[in-house]
């Protein structure tokens, strides 16, 4: 980063841990710089200005100066906009941070990342049933890492059919089920092309568009995460003891 100080950037905080006796680490997605290290100075004591402004799933404006990977936090404000998530949604929250906190790099400019993470916040926040915004921004997130497959013609070069099924591998083009793909497996999905084009255009026609969806971005993302995802395993652990309790 070439900037010294960098004053009034709008950034979401993914994560924070205690530094040293009373301090913050604070690893912030800002629109401008990518994702950025932020220390936190005095954070954790009771009488600090940022006790309850450095809060995850809103939009925060802070300003920062150093010229190491360790920023020193100047100053954090609240931008405001909308509530904390509540019950299960706090783990959609907890889902998109992990994902931007793993697979960017630190001070890797992309604006469209962020806008696209303001817009799940405010769905996962605001909106019951945010589904559907979870699987829009998956497929953004790994369209701005450049891992996501082109959605608009297959391997051979010809455009995607709606009535057709196609076969999806990581690091591989979309190609038409054939003899070398008929069945899904732990690293093949085979997929109706109307649901890609729904997973390509962000509009979801129906339940089975969505499910598809959810099996590629799962895909896509497991093989960039081979240790899991963590908010994910422990929400499907709560669901299943939710099963074994009813």
């Amino acid at each position: 980063m070439s900037e010294y100080r960098v004053n009034h950037e709008p950034v979401f905080m993914l994560a924070s841990s205690p530094w040293r006796e009373s301090s913050l680490w604070v690893e912030a997605f800002s629109r401008r710089y990518g994702r950025v290290a932020l220390l936190a100075r005095s954070a954790r004591k009771r009488q600090s200005e940022l006790r309850g402004v450095l809060v995850p799933f809103v939009p925060v404006s802070v300003s920062w100066y150093g010229s190491q990977e360790l920023k020193t936090l100047h100053r954090a404000e609240w931008i405001g906009g909308w509530r904390q998530p509540q019950g299960r949604a706090l783990f959609g929250g907890l889902y998109v941070n992990e994902l931007v906190l793993k697979l960017t790099a630190r001070e890797d400019p992309m604006p469209e990342l962020y806008d696209a993470l303001a817009e799940v916040m405010k769905a996962v926040c605001c909106e019951a049933d945010h589904v559907a915004d979870l699987r829009r921004f998956e497929w953004k997130l790994l369209t701005a890492l450049g891992v996501a497959p082109d959605l608009h013609t297959d391997g051979e070069g010809r455009e995607i059919q709606s009535s057709a099924r196609y076969c999806i591998r990581p690091e591989e083009a979309v190609m038409p089920v054939g003899r070398e793909c008929v069945l899904p497996s732990e690293t093949v999905i085979v997929a109706d092309g109307q649901s890609l084009i729904d997973l390509q255009t962000g509009s979801f026609g129906s339940v089975q568009s969505l499910q598809d969806a959810l099996k590629i971005t799962r895909l896509l993302t497991g093989s960039l995460l081979p240790e899991g995802v963590k908010s994910r395993q422990v929400l499907e652990q709560i669901r299943q003891f939710d099963r074994r309790a009813t």
